[in-house]
Protein backbone atom coordinates (compact mmCIF):
# COMPACT_ATOMS: atom_id res chain seq x y z
CA UNK A 1 0.00 0.00 0.00
CA UNK A 2 1.42 3.61 -1.11
CA UNK A 3 1.45 5.99 1.95
CA UNK A 4 -0.57 9.08 1.53
CA UNK A 5 0.90 12.64 0.57
CA UNK A 6 0.97 14.77 4.06
CA UNK A 7 -1.54 17.81 3.66
CA UNK A 8 -0.68 21.14 4.84
CA UNK A 9 -2.37 22.51 7.57
CA UNK A 10 -4.44 25.82 6.96
CA UNK A 11 -3.13 28.54 9.06
CA UNK A 12 -5.60 31.32 9.86
CA UNK A 13 -4.53 34.80 8.49
CA UNK A 14 -4.93 37.95 10.26
CA UNK A 15 -7.48 40.13 9.40
CA UNK A 16 -6.66 43.10 7.39
CA UNK A 17 -5.68 46.37 9.16
CA UNK A 18 -7.86 49.28 8.58
CA UNK A 19 -6.84 52.01 6.24
CA UNK A 20 -4.43 54.48 7.58
CA UNK A 21 -6.45 57.64 8.55
CA UNK A 22 -5.26 61.01 7.60
CA UNK A 23 -5.22 64.42 9.18
CA UNK A 24 -8.95 65.12 11.41
CA UNK A 25 -9.57 61.27 10.44
CA UNK A 26 -9.79 62.01 6.92
CA UNK A 27 -9.06 59.30 4.61
CA UNK A 28 -5.07 58.78 3.82
CA UNK A 29 -4.38 59.49 0.00
CA UNK A 30 -3.81 56.10 -1.79
CA UNK A 31 -0.47 54.77 -2.34
CA UNK A 32 2.10 57.04 -4.51
CA UNK A 33 2.52 54.90 -8.61
CA UNK A 34 5.87 53.87 -9.05
CA UNK A 35 8.84 56.20 -9.93
CA UNK A 36 9.38 56.07 -13.44
CA UNK A 37 11.75 53.59 -13.94
CA UNK A 38 12.89 55.45 -17.29
CA UNK A 39 13.90 58.41 -15.32
CA UNK A 40 15.49 57.16 -12.29
CA UNK A 41 18.40 55.84 -13.45
CA UNK A 42 21.21 58.25 -12.19
CA UNK A 43 23.02 58.92 -15.41
CA UNK A 44 19.22 59.62 -17.19
CA UNK A 45 18.01 61.78 -14.56
CA UNK A 46 21.37 63.87 -15.31
CA UNK A 47 20.31 64.29 -18.88
CA UNK A 48 17.03 64.56 -18.39
CA UNK A 49 17.84 67.87 -15.89
CA UNK A 50 21.01 68.70 -17.94
CA UNK A 51 18.27 69.02 -21.02
CA UNK A 52 15.87 70.93 -18.95
CA UNK A 53 18.54 73.68 -18.47
CA UNK A 54 20.03 74.28 -21.34
CA UNK A 55 17.90 74.62 -25.01
CA UNK A 56 20.20 71.52 -26.47
CA UNK A 57 23.67 69.65 -25.48
CA UNK A 58 25.88 67.93 -27.52
CA UNK A 59 27.17 64.37 -26.69
CA UNK A 60 30.15 65.57 -25.62
CA UNK A 61 28.71 68.08 -23.50
CA UNK A 62 26.59 65.68 -21.75
CA UNK A 63 29.60 63.32 -21.65
CA UNK A 64 31.87 66.08 -19.88
CA UNK A 65 29.11 67.72 -17.47
CA UNK A 66 27.87 64.36 -16.47
CA UNK A 67 31.49 62.40 -16.51
CA UNK A 68 30.72 59.46 -18.08
CA UNK A 69 32.15 57.11 -20.90
CA UNK A 70 30.33 57.07 -25.42
CA UNK A 71 29.12 53.57 -24.29
CA UNK A 72 27.21 54.13 -20.87
CA UNK A 73 26.01 57.92 -22.33
CA UNK A 74 24.86 56.30 -25.92
CA UNK A 75 22.49 53.56 -24.31
CA UNK A 76 21.07 55.87 -21.70
CA UNK A 77 20.09 58.45 -24.04
CA UNK A 78 18.95 55.50 -26.59
CA UNK A 79 16.48 54.23 -23.66
CA UNK A 80 15.24 57.84 -22.93
CA UNK A 81 14.98 58.56 -27.32
CA UNK A 82 12.66 55.04 -27.43
CA UNK A 83 10.88 56.54 -24.56
CA UNK A 84 9.79 59.77 -26.43
CA UNK A 85 11.65 61.70 -23.57
CA UNK A 86 14.29 63.41 -25.75
CA UNK A 87 15.16 63.89 -29.44
CA UNK A 88 18.17 63.56 -31.18
CA UNK A 89 19.62 65.65 -34.47
CA UNK A 90 22.46 64.01 -36.11
CA UNK A 91 24.71 66.37 -38.42
CA UNK A 92 28.16 66.94 -39.00
CA UNK A 93 30.39 69.62 -38.47
CA UNK A 94 33.78 70.48 -40.70
CA UNK A 95 33.44 66.66 -41.72
CA UNK A 96 32.82 65.34 -38.14
CA UNK A 97 30.04 64.22 -36.65
CA UNK A 98 27.78 65.37 -34.53
CA UNK A 99 24.90 64.20 -32.29
CA UNK A 100 22.60 66.49 -30.30
CA UNK A 101 20.11 66.09 -28.17
CA UNK A 102 16.78 68.13 -26.88
CA UNK A 103 14.12 67.72 -23.85
CA UNK A 104 11.12 66.74 -25.89
CA UNK A 105 7.50 67.37 -24.69
CA UNK A 106 7.33 63.95 -22.93
CA UNK A 107 10.09 64.52 -21.44
CA UNK A 108 9.77 67.67 -19.98
CA UNK A 109 5.94 66.14 -18.53
CA UNK A 110 7.75 63.07 -17.08
CA UNK A 111 10.43 65.14 -15.34
CA UNK A 112 7.98 67.47 -13.95
CA UNK A 113 5.79 64.51 -12.67
CA UNK A 114 8.92 62.28 -11.32
CA UNK A 115 9.92 65.69 -9.57
CA UNK A 116 6.53 66.60 -7.94
CA UNK A 117 6.53 62.90 -7.00
CA UNK A 118 9.96 62.99 -5.32
CA UNK A 119 9.23 65.82 -3.52
CA UNK A 120 5.80 64.37 -2.12
CA UNK A 121 8.09 61.43 -0.74
CA UNK A 122 10.42 64.06 0.77
CA UNK A 123 7.61 65.97 2.29
CA UNK A 124 5.80 62.47 4.16
CA UNK A 125 9.52 61.49 5.02
CA UNK A 126 10.90 64.83 6.23
CA UNK A 127 8.79 64.52 9.62
CA UNK A 128 9.52 60.87 10.23
CA UNK A 129 12.95 61.48 10.66
CA UNK A 130 12.79 63.20 14.17
CA UNK A 131 11.40 59.96 16.17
Amino acid sequence: MAAEPARRKRVARAPAPPPLRGVEGQAARPPARELDGVIHHRLRLGVLSALAAAEAMSFNELKALLGTTDGNLSVHCRKLEDSGYVTVTKTFEDRRPRTEYRLAAGGRQALTRYLGHMEALIRATRGTLDR
